[in-house]
């Protein structure tokens, strides 16, 4: 198939189908975020450029040209400082607690309950990482045994995380000596916030180290132990076969949506609905069956187990309820719009909340537990095809828009991947226990010889400060012209899903060398890594690469990029990602542009602690145009 001869879905097509289902809800006086975005207008000057400080009640304070300190004395370059490290810790404390929740479930898991072991060689690999004894012991023993040493890494008392010993012995070297290693996740999100409680630390360099510090306590610790447990609960995900965008909703079905990030509650809706007894109870309700699709992060993490379809991404969660078509949403934890609460009330749709962190008016709270959470899945799914008798057709619209995806390429999948093609398998020693695992090295092979010039970290939110979608997509097209092999995660992975970037025929997209290894591996341009807390799969990616080049992760021509990010999460993320050593650039400015110093730190002071910085730009173009140069300029200190 020629370039030209492709048909994928294009930016317009997707926002012209918003534009109907927006024009629709203002028909029925149905709220969306489009209409509360122009009444934010014009958005707050102190809040975009960091310069206005609430951290105690002396104020609130700003930074003006008349008064340039705040009430205690606190210039514009600490309060700057002061709200990007709180903003890193409630992202680290957020990805945290997700992983103490798979901790917890992995703590409860049995054989003769849904939360089953269904990755043993994980599970062993983890154990005999961390220590833990598991020769001649019952799966399940070994399990929680490692879930305690996880929940361990929360609060311990002494030392820096385990999973820190993964990186390259350089990294570990710089983390040491530039002090910013974590020690306990929850300690280092406690200190963030110590540090910048009010008459404490003013040094706005400080406080920045502190930020890369807390944001390793995600990256290397709670996302990454999040990420382990689930695939040791649910299973490490492998290459399948899905579609995406709000055409996947079905107009004779029953939809159910799950939404969230945490894969304990939307694992349990998908097998749920999977049973005989819900598949009979659908056709007795005179259905042709149950559609679950997902939503956001939560949609990532069942596609790439079960190949469930993904609806759309962080901006399109009022859309899939604007269809008219949706029985259920069904929601756990982080990037929920509190409007789904009144938007539902303009239709038939049930909006479930299931999480005590998430609580959200007009809907109905269930709170999901361990022990019952199958049983409270099946209840829910037959409450949803209950609710298919009070739809009302003269509000139904599902767009036509979807496109094909492959999904699931976690480092043992692109492993897989390259032993397939070279026979590449080797054997290595973790902590005295055997592993055996491929190389990168064919990987290291097409970069050195130009026919890949590197790769970019897709990852990150969509953003109504930008014209949503659209630099997630024009970036990843750029590089794949340019040879460039994208990787992705969440949202960004939604987008690329939209316009079928992860359909293997997108290869006809890329430039030749890409295109040659897409069609030799038999993958797609765009792979995709799982959700947000997933990135942690990222940095191990690097590692590995760095490992097997034989050089510090700096050198290696691999970047990160989050053009459209929102959440404080990404803030977090962003930290670890430069912690690790590699250069992130972003499309929407961070809330610091009031204090010249916190710029300069972010961008250039960085560098001089892990080797990386962050590289701002919020025109997509010469976004995208920097991160080629980016990569060139490692090809040619590697002089390759």
């Amino acid at each position: 198939m020629r370039k030209e001869e492709l048909d994928f879905t294009t930016i317009e097509q997707l926002e012209a189908d918003t534009g109907k289902l927006c024009e629709m809800a203002a028909g029925l006086g149905a709220p969306t975020w489009q209409e509360r975005k122009e009444k934010q207008k014009p958005q707050c000057k102190f809040g975009e450029e960091g310069v206005c400080c609430r951290i105690c009640s002396m104020g609130p304070c700003r930074i003006t040209p008349k008064a340039d300190r705040g009430i205690c004395g606190a210039d514009v370059d600490t309060i700057a400082a002061r709200h990007y490290l709180r903003r890193a810790a409630a992202g680290s404390a957020a990805h945290s607690d997700h992983a103490r929740e798979m901790a917890h479930a992995l703590l409860k898991s049995s054989a003769d309950s849904q939360f089953r072991i269904r990755d043993e060689a994980k599970l062993l690999r983890v154990a005999a990482e961390w220590g833990v004894e598991s020769e001649g012991r019952d799966v399940y023993d070994v399990a929680h045994d490692v879930a305690l040493h996880g929940l361990n890494e929360f609060g311990k008392p002494f030392g820096a995380l385990d999973c820190l010993k993964r990186a390259t012995d350089e990294r570990q070297r710089v983390w040491r000596e530039q002090e910013i290693e974590p020690r306990a996740i929850d300690r280092e999100v406690s200190t963030s916030l110590h540090m910048t409680h009010m008459g404490n630390t003013a040094d706005a360099p400080t406080l920045v180290r502190q930020s890369l510090r807390v944001g390793m306590a995600d990256g290397w610790g709670g996302s990454m132990i999040g990420t382990d447990f689930s695939d040791i609960l649910f299973g490490t995900p492998t290459a399948r076969a899905t579609e995406g965008n709000l055409g996947v909703l079905e107009d004779e079905m029953v939809n159910i949506v799950v939404h969230g990030h945490d894969p304990a509650f939307s694992e349990m809706m998908v097998l749920a609905a999977e049973t005989p007894e819900i598949q009979e109870y659908a056709k007795s309700a005179g259905v042709k069956g149950v559609n679950m699709a997902g939503l956001c992060c939560t949609a990532n993490e069942v596609a790439m187990r079960h190949g469930v379809r993904m609806v759309g991404n962080f901006l399109q969660q009022e859309n899939a309820v604007l269809t008219g078509a949706v029985e259920m949403m069904c929601v756990d934890i982080q990037c929920i719009f509190p409007a789904l609460g009144p938007l539902t009330d303009c239709y038939h749709t049930i909006f479930v909340t299931s999480s005590p962190v998430a609580r959200i008016p007009g809907s109905k709270y269930v709170q999901f537990e361990t022990e019952t959470a199958f049983d409270q899945a099946k209840g829910l799914v037959k409450e949803a095809i209950d609710n298919y008798k009070n739809r009302d057709k003269e509000k139904v619209y599902i767009p036509k828009s979807k496109e094909e995806a492959t999904v699931g390429y976690p480092c043992e999948q692109i492993i897989l991947e390259l032993d397939d093609v070279t026979n590449s398998h080797e054997v290595k020693t973790v902590n005295g226990a055997t592993e055996e695992r491929g190389s990168y090295k064919p990987a290291i092979d097409a970069i050195r010889a130009g026919v890949l010039r590197g790769a970019v970290a897709m990852v990150g939110c969509n953003n109504p400060k930008v014209r949503p979608d659209y630099s997630h997509i024009d970036i990843m097209r750029t590089l794949m012209e340019h040879d460039i092999l994208v990787v992705t995660t969440g949202c960004a992975a939604q987008a690329a899903t939209k316009v079928g970037f992860m359909n293997k025929e997108a290869k006809e997209l890329c430039g030749d060398g890409l295109k040659r290894v897409c069609t030799l591996i038999g993958i797609p341009p765009v792979l995709h890594m799982g959700a947000c807390v997933d990135i942690s799969r990222m940095m191990l990616l690097a590692t590995g690469i760095a490992k097997d080049w034989g050089v510090d992760i700096t050198k290696i021509p691999v970047v990160g990029c989050a053009p459209e990010w929102m959440s404080e999460k990404a803030v977090a993320i962003a930290n670890y990602v430069v912690a690790t050593g590699l250069d992130v650039y972003l499309g929407i400015q961070p809330q610091v542009q009031g204090s010249e110093q916190m710029t300069e730190l972010i961008t250039e002071g960085t560098r001089g602690i892990s080797g990386a910085g962050y590289i701002i730009n919020t025109d997509p173009d010469e976004l995208v145009k920097a991160i080629i140069d980016g990569i060139e300029a490692k090809r040619k200190l590697l002089d390759i």
